[in-house]
């Protein structure tokens, strides 16, 4: 396992509630919807998703899971999962609350998006 594997093992652990299943839950469909996607540990202790550049991040507050999508502007979101940081013109969000479910086929579709995109930007 990688360092930001093992730091995202223990953060999920620490949490002990329904913060830590809510973000283990977006962790599985992550590594599920992209394989080859790489973990990190970034800003003192925020996981990232990278494929190509940063998908996205999967902050931890008291009240929220936050998934953050570097490029989310960008993206197609036909299930409206992004429901915060939409005034912005290149991040959105989805901000995951106690007993929120997770559509997860939409979020892996998000994932898709976002890593293609990633992609294309680095082919330029």
């Amino acid at each position: 396992m990688t360092d930001a594997a093992t730091e995202i093992d223990a953060r999920i652990a620490a949490l002990g509630d329904w913060r830590g299943a809510a973000l283990a839950q977006v962790r599985a469909v992550v590594k599920q919807a992209l394989p080859g996607v790489v973990e990190g540990w970034k800003w003192r202790g925020v996981p990232t998703w990278e494929q190509d550049g940063i998908l996205c991040t999967g902050e931890t507050y008291k009240d929220k899971v936050k998934l953050t999508f570097a490029h989310g502007a960008a993206l197609p979101d036909p299930a409206g999962l992004f429901n915060a940081s939409l005034e912005g013109n290149v991040r959105r969000a989805i901000d995951l609350r106690d007993g929120d479910t997770v559509d997860e086929a939409a979020l892996a579709a998000l994932l898709h998006a976002a890593a293609a995109l990633n992609a294309a930007r680095k082919r330029r």
